[in-house]
């Protein structure tokens, strides 16, 4: 049988492996903070939370995680959530995890289309 042309060229399996590494250890911090700054985090989001430890953890946690990934110091990060007034956390908190997110996934944001109204008319409620 004859062979057909492609054009699928040959695969480096060392390149697949490194994707399999890099996907494997995506969400693997590669530092990390020490006990007592872990506790503050929490300590200053469980006051904020009612006492919720989950939620509290959940914060501390995604805020640990966005700081280390922008090379910035946790603590300096929790020094300027405590200067803000509670009720203005939250959108401040909300942009500030909008940091590692792509553009379009951002969280806090609501981003509504704007529909012709021939398509919005045609649209049974």
């Amino acid at each position: 049988m004859a062979s057909s042309s492609n054009n699928l060229g040959s695969v480096n399996l060392n390149s697949l492996n490194d994707q399999k590494k890099y996907f494997n250890n995506f969400f693997t911090v590669s530092s990390t903070v020490s006990g007592n700054q872990n506790d503050a985090i929490v300590g200053y989001f469980q006051e904020y939370c009612d006492g919720n430890v989950a939620a509290a953890n959940a914060l501390a946690s995604a805020v640990i995680y966005t700081s280390l990934a922008q090379g910035i110091d946790p603590m300096s990060v929790l020094e300027e959530f405590v200067k803000l007034p509670k009720g203005q956390i939250d959108s401040y908190l909300a942009m500030f995890l909008n940091l590692n997110r792509k553009g379009t996934s951002f969280l806090g944001i609501n981003n509504q289309p704007i529909t012709s109204k021939y398509v919005s008319r045609s649209i049974l409620i």
